[in-house]
């Protein structure tokens, strides 16, 4: 096709899309015209319906009732084919036969359940991540649901905060990458088709600047902080096409999220102009009286709509509150209708007044449930999602020729746990096709090898009953594989931790296992970055494998034995100790920097600790080594509207292929506000085979250079910029110093 009969189709798409908005946008307000006062609330209105409850829940007797009046217009937590078309059912009942919406936390996979979203990202291969959330979009949408409460896209610095396991980490270019991915992900090529859900852009906004990594409280930052850290991601989600947006339960110096007309008016619908719908959290337009901001229901409602939130989610506010905030004149008839049309126009796009139950069918949900091409992908991004932190003594890969392994921990058996948090139990389907540790392991080895299983001590026992046995079976073997961490449901929503440190008397396992001298290695599971000093500084092979899904015990399998060669790298910096905490890369400079192998006095440094984490972010290694040469910048002065291009070489130098994670990071030396030490701006994962050697290009630009001045003006300055070019953000490799000039 030539360049001209390209362009041409483009415009006739383009025209396509824009009669197809406009016919909506009529049948939108059409339908607004037959619609009372109360029917409008009632699309403002969502319960929870007969699914696990992700929040306190309000008992309705009359929910049947009311969806049958019409004053329900969306309903959470409701799966499955039989359950959505039950209660859609009810809706096509109603005066106007104005659909439900189906909302679900489809987190990190429907019945595939992929690794959690933090061990995704240190995959940092948005390839994988789309394709993980497009499956996961197929399975859920199959299953009678509309719409996802995800991605969550808060920054997250503090791994107190138990919900870092639902982000993409600490850095912003990263995440702002990864939150774009998700969205394509869920929503696929278009809203209707049958394979997608609407994503849900959380929380707005930050959320992962809890004070304290305590959920759920206060958040307190300057303005340039919260625009060059914290709005970037979502700005993403806008620019990817987002449907739907969700405020946070947080409040923001000093006004509740929910209320917050400044994040939601100004910011979302004004300067993004965003055209989807906001839902409150669950509950926080009614938790506005609790922080102090709403003396009642009512005032609660008033703040809630007139600051921009759009569906309540189970707090009843609006249901019991705004039609008589409206008679009243206190609330324009406009704002209620805004609300309506944005929530309108989506059920209308999703193709649901054409068929109210294109979503539930039986067919297709059997054939979504049961697709061997999921299982093989869920596979493959775990194994990708595995960051190897230690393998000094190259123990790794194990040789499939041993002939007796010792398999211990708390985590070796059970098989729902690798789910980890915010996965969904799948009523249609039993728990026989998640993997286990021990049952991937099995997979791997053959007939010659003996696999030996000691438990240990659980996650949380402060008893050492079963070291004794542990201990035995270790001198056993010709290997250990020590399987430890946190138990699968203390990280997530309200899995805030004061210590991240293993939990019980696991550290002490790993210490008498030690003693017996064999060749040990040892997984960690948890769903954050945790302290484990002793183990970290004393055993020299040592996987990170978070909670990573329905297939767990075979993805670690195929790390162990060399079968996929490991090239995840850290999405968070892990801490020495909680004292550190919030503690990440791209920190600002002090007046009195310390230098952490000469530490004098009156330096920003800790008397009692290094500065510097345990493991830095953007670390892993892989079982192969990478050469960095020859950095080239095609200048060393550019102008404002010029660009850079900057080329290297890296080498394979290892015997085996492998996969490396290339960080591109920049420091503006002097600006008129400080800058950070070094900021991620740019990455590649390339593939190499041994003694291969590839070009790496990257090109900067304006929009690298760029920040927010003190009066968030989002500007370049002239001066000296240094590029580095790092295998983490604390190893760089190759440097060079270049000017922006006027």
């Amino acid at each position: 096709m030539n360049k001209k009969a390209i362009l041409v189709l483009i415009i006739l798409l383009s025209i396509s899309s824009f009669s197809q908005d406009k016919l909506i946008e009529q049948k939108v307000e059409n339908l607004l015209k037959q619609m009372t006062l109360e029917e409008k609330i009632g699309q403002l209105n969502q319960y929870t319906g007969d699914g696990g409850a992700t929040g306190p829940v309000t008992i309705n007797p009359n929910k049947q009732a009311e969806i049958k009046q019409g004053l329900i217009g969306s309903m959470l937590n409701v799966m499955g084919v039989q359950h959505t078309r039950q209660y859609q059912e009810l809706a096509m009942q109603s005066r106007l036969k104005i659909p439900l919406l189906f909302g679900l936390d489809v987190v990190h996979g429907y019945k595939t359940t992929f690794p959690l979203p933090l061990a995704e990202a240190a995959s940092w291969d948005l390839e994988a991540i789309e394709k993980s959330a497009r499956i996961a979009a197929i399975e859920a949408s199959a299953n009678g649901i509309h719409w996802t409460f995800a991605p969550m896209v808060d920054i997250g610095r503090d791994p107190r905060w138990g919900r870092v396991m639902e982000g993409a980490g600490e850095d912003t270019y990263l995440g702002s990458k990864i939150a774009f991915a998700r969205v394509k992900g869920f929503q696929g090529k278009k809203l209707g088709d049958l394979d997608a859900v609407m994503a849900c852009s959380k929380h707005f906004a930050a959320y992962g600047a809890a004070v304290g990594g305590r959920d759920y409280n206060s958040v307190d930052m300057s303005e340039r902080m919260l625009w060059e850290t914290y709005l970037p991601p979502f700005k993403a989600t806008v620019d990817a096409g987002v449907a739907t947006f969700m405020n946070s339960f947080n409040d923001l110096n000093g006004i509740p999220a929910t209320g917050n007309a400044y994040l939601q008016r100004d910011i979302l619908k004004g300067k993004w102009n965003f055209k989807g719908f906001v839902v409150s959290d669950w509950g926080s337009i009614g938790e506005m009286i609790a922080h102090g901001y709403a003396k009642n229901g009512k005032e609660a409602a008033f703040s809630a709509i007139t600051a921009g939130s759009d569906m309540d989610m189970e707090s009843n506010a609006y249901r019991y509150n705004l039609a008589a905030l409206v008679n009243e004149g206190k609330v324009d008839i406009a704002l209620v209708d805004d609300a309506v049309r944005r929530i309108l126009y989506k059920k209308f796009e999703l193709g649901l007044f054409d068929d109210p139950y294109c979503f539930s069918n039986a067919e297709r949900q059997k054939k979504a449930l049961n697709n061997p091409e999921h299982t093989k992908f869920a596979r493959e991004i775990a194994a990708k999602s595995i960051v190897l932190l230690k393998n000094e003594n190259n123990l790794l890969p194990l040789s499939k020729q041993i002939k007796t392994i010792a398999f211990i921990g708390p985590a070796v058996k059970p098989a729902r746990g690798n789910h980890g948090f915010w996965s969904i139990d799948v009523k249609e389907v039993d728990s026989t096709y998640i993997i286990s540790q021990w049952k991937g392991l099995e997979n791997k080895v053959g007939k010659n090898t003996k696999l030996l299983y000691a438990r240990g001590c659980g996650f949380e026992d402060n008893s050492k009953a079963g070291f004794d046995e542990a201990i035995a079976i270790a001198k056993q073997a010709d290997v250990v594989i020590l399987t430890i961490g946190e138990r699968w449901d203390m990280s997530g929503e309200a899995k805030s931790r004061s210590n991240i440190q293993l939990p019980g008397v696991q550290e002490d396992l790993v210490k008498a296992i030690h003693t017996t001298g064999k060749p040990m290695v040892v997984l960690i599971n948890a769903g954050r970055p945790l302290v484990f000093d002793w183990t970290a500084d004393n055993v020299p092979t040592i996987l990170y494998t978070w909670w990573l899904g329905s297939e767990a015990g075979n993805a670690i399998a195929d790390v162990l034995f060399g079968d996929y060669n490991p090239s995840a790298k850290l999405p968070m910096t892990f801490p020495r100790s909680e004292g550190q905490i919030p503690i990440y890369y791209n920190y600002f400079n002090t007046g009195r920097p310390s230098k952490e192998e000469n530490h004098t006095n009156y330096v920003s440094a800790y008397i009692d600790l290094k500065n510097s984490p345990k493991f830095p972010f953007g670390y892993g290694l892989s079982y192969t080594t990478f050469e960095y040469s020859n950095l080239q910048l095609s200048s060393s002065k550019i102008k404002e509207s010029e660009k850079i291009t900057l080329s290297f070489q890296l080498k394979n130098s290892g015997k085996v292929a492998g996969e490396e994670v290339v960080q591109l990071y920049i420091q503006d030396k002097f600006a008129s506000v400080v800058r950070p030490v070094k900021e991620l701006k740019d990455f590649q994962k390339i593939k190499l085979q041994p003694n291969e050697t590839k070009t790496i290009t990257f090109i900067i630009d304006k929009e690298k250079l760029s920040f927010y001045n003190q009066k968030l003006d989002w500007i370049t300055e002239p001066g000296e910029f240094e590029v580095m070019i790092g295998t983490s953000s604390a190893d760089i490799r190759l440097n060079q110093l270049f000017e922006l000039i006027n």
